[in-house]
């Protein structure tokens, strides 16, 4: 990790002018002897089709496209603060926006499906690795934690089934210690109850919020197909308004309800449901619900890309200014770690990763070589040091002296040192070039996934 102590306590050209130094403050070497041989290790053999300089020329290199607020966070910052507390700061914000806990509560009528959405939530089947038990009866006796497989800051609670003959939401809410939990999912499998009214009330009380879901929608949509003039919508309006006026009739005087089915969790309401949560949650949080969910559906994967998006700017500021030696090859002085690290989140985000492809073999039916064959990002095989040179040097060779001198308008104290503000610049196009690719790769393998599960 990096320290203070890396950055020198005076201006921007003491962070860059140390460009005759021989030691790389990251991970891939620490003598000259391993920087020459990385050097010789950097090829385009990795790009499936073309050059890698042409993953990169959609741009004359004139416009600078970079993140508006997160630029803006950084003038803000740079304008009452010294370089070496500015990096600090913006880190911090970085560290503290991937250190988000998230505790999501989901409770319900026993046998009304909690398990399964618990499951469903975090991308897992039933038979998966760490997936909540299933059943017919109630398999829950006491709050149950599930950990997110690749954010293990999130997670989603199976809690008792409510509704028996001497349910008190009061002392629910005390034995499953409803102060630890963000937020709460209620769920029924067919009409909503008193018990369910009875809870929601008390969780208002509390002053945590509640949302309601309807599960075992795919049951009732197979149920409603025997019948003559099947019409899907408004059999899923039908099923909507009827638990929103049963809802009324049993106190709740505005209710929504979201229709879910844990099987087929990316059909129905799952993305008004995720839109409802992230208006509602403070923006750390709602950062990580966005990144933590399953990468089941277009909407999904489009609002993972910009929640990402967003953060290129302050990523390729700390890259940029936490690195005061130059790399092999490039003209650029960055930190491999900050930017390998950001690389494996989109990885991890997009559920590109060995076990979730395999995961979604599983489900679809085919192998992750006909996956991984769909890929063409050039980090589509692995996240090496090669791989982020090799692509770090297109971007770099693609500046203008044009977006140069832009960039400087912007932030003047960056572009002190001509090679501060275009190892920002480089760091920036190449990372927002690898998440465009990714996010690319994610879109094809959820078509083809959906496709298949389609025509079985």
């Amino acid at each position: 990790m990096i320290s203070t102590q890396d950055i020198p306590s005076g201006t921007i050209d003491e962070v860059f002018k140390q460009q005759d130094c021989v030691e790389l403050k990251t991970e891939p070497a620490e003598t000259e002897g391993e920087l020459k041989d990385l050097q010789e290790m950097i090829s385009t053999q990795d790009i499936p089709s073309g050059t890698i300089d042409e993953v990169f020329k959609q741009q004359d290199c004139v416009e600078l496209k970079t993140e508006p607020d997160g630029l803006e966070e950084i003038k803000e910052t740079l304008s009452t603060h010294d370089l070496p507390t500015a990096f600090n700061i913006i880190k911090r914000r970085l560290e503290e926006q991937n250190d988000a806990k998230l505790n999501i509560a989901v409770t319900g009528e026993s046998g009304s499906g909690k398990s399964t959405f618990v499951n469903g939530f975090r991308g897992l089947g039933e038979e998966d690795k760490d997936s909540a038990q299933t059943g017919v009866v109630e398999t829950t006796k006491k709050p149950e934690v599930y950990i997110h497989p690749q954010f293990k800051n999130v997670k989603v609670w199976d809690l008792p089934g409510i509704g028996t003959p001497n349910f008190k939401a009061h002392e629910y809410l005390e034995q499953v210690q409803f102060e630890k939990y963000d937020f709460f999912i209620i769920i029924a499998s067919d009409r909503f109850k008193e018990c369910h009214t009875q809870l929601a009330e008390e969780i208002k009380n509390t002053g945590k919020r509640f949302y309601f879901v309807r599960s075992k929608i795919d049951f009732s949509i197979t149920a409603e197909k025997r019948k003559k003039n099947f019409d899907r919508k408004k059999t899923l309006d039908a099923i909507r308004k009827d638990c929103e006026n049963g809802l009324r009739k049993i106190g709740i005087e505005d209710p929504v309800v979201f229709l879910v089915s844990g099987w087929e969790f990316g059909k129905y309401d799952i993305n008004p449901l995720q839109e409802r949560l992230q208006k509602e949650l403070p923006k750390h949080k709602r950062h990580m619900l966005m990144l933590a969910l399953p990468n089941i559906t277009m909407e999904i994967n489009e609002k993972k890309r910009k929640a990402l998006e967003a953060n290129i700017a302050k990523v390729a500021f700390a890259s940029a200014v936490a690195a005061a030696v130059p790399l092999p090859g490039l003209s650029v002085a960055v930190d491999l770690a900050i930017i390998t690290g950001e690389l494996r989140k989109y990885y991890n985000v997009f559920s590109l990763d060995d076990e979730s492809l395999e995961r979604l073999c599983e489900k679809s039916g085919k192998t992750i070589e006909e996956l991984k064959s769909l890929m063409k990002s050039p980090l589509h095989q692995d996240i090496n040091s090669s791989s982020i040179l090799t692509m770090l040097g297109s971007a770099s060779r693609l500046i203008s002296e044009e977006s140069v001198k832009y960039f400087v308008s912007l932030i003047p104290i960056i572009g002190t040192v001509t090679a501060g503000g275009l190892s920002y610049m480089t760091v920036s196009r190449m990372l927002r070039r690898a998440l465009d690719g990714l996010a690319d790769d994610a879109r094809k393998v959820l078509m083809a996934s959906v496709q298949t599960e389609e025509d079985m």
